[in-house]
């Protein structure tokens, strides 16, 4: 998980900003891409993201701005990223260790607004990256109530990385409605939005633990990273991370994070 510190980029976006659609000078973007790159010993590929469903499968041909929320791949040395600031990003490996995915959950897709059965960005990332690893095609059939499935999606893991904390989202009644008509339970969905004091129809969102149910739900064995606490929101620490909510209306832009994940080549 990248930081704000490092790169080149001047304010609003200093320093390491690595997204090249927020009106930075594109040669400082390079840099600290290039950057990244040398840092990882690997290729990150940078989706251009809309807060949709969708996940690719990464190949060497892959190019860059390949429309998309979430990739997987069990190619070596090409890595998963995905861009934020302030929503969610979601890293997952199979427990054989041969294939990883990332994945850009904002709300809406994590919610999977206008989708049949709220069927949002982890579900479709979780069912295409399972399939590539259990039959070698991402586009195979899953039966999510066979064994294998449930033995395998119990050795993965998952990472959640920085977001907007839950002192600080706040969003309408068609937010906390959107998570509410999917088959979660209800209880556990509505516990996720407090009722922010004096503003009727507001509320407080718990991003990280609306994912966290998602991913029980799926039978992910082990989940770690963001719980909710301080240091992970991304509002409230400005030194340490960018926030679009926090700095795009104050000074215009802000600057985009990345999470990656990727196979090493030693296996």
């Amino acid at each position: 998980m990248t930081g704000r510190h490092g790169g080149v980029s001047l304010s609003p976006f200093d320093s390491c900003n690595l997204g090249d659609h927020v009106h930075d000078d594109p040669l400082h973007v390079r840099t600290n891409r290039q950057r990244l790159a040398h840092a990882l010993g690997a290729r990150p590929l940078f989706l251009q993201q809309v807060h949709g469903v969708e996940a690719v499968h990464l190949q060497p041909h892959t190019p860059d701005g390949t429309v998309a929320d979430a990739c997987f791949t069990q190619t070596p040395g090409l890595a998963c990223a995905v861009m934020v600031a302030d929503c969610l990003p979601v890293l997952l490996v199979d427990g054989a260790g041969r294939t990883v995915a990332a994945v850009h959950a904002g709300w809406r897709g994590l919610a999977g607004e206008g989708q049949p059965h709220g069927q949002g960005v982890l579900e479709n990332s979780f069912e295409s990256f399972c399939a590539l690893s259990l039959y070698g095609n991402h586009k195979s059939a899953i039966e999510k109530d066979d064994v294998r499935w449930r033995n395998w999606a119990a050795g993965c893991q998952a990472w959640l990385g920085p977001c907007i904390g839950p002192t600080a989202f706040e969003v309408g009644d068609a937010v906390r409605a959107a998570f509410l008509a999917t088959d979660l339970p209800r209880a556990e969905v509505d516990a996720c939005f407090v009722p922010l004091t004096g503003v009727p129809g507001k509320f407080l969102a718990h991003l990280p633990q609306l994912a966290r149910l998602r991913l029980a739900r799926l039978g992910v064995g082990k989940v770690w990273g963001n719980d909710g606490s301080a240091d992970w929101c991304t509002v409230g620490q400005a030194d340490r991370w960018f926030s679009h909510r926090r700095d795009a209306a104050r000074l215009g832009s802000t600057g985009r994070m990345a999470a990656c994940i990727w196979l090493d080549g030693q296996r």
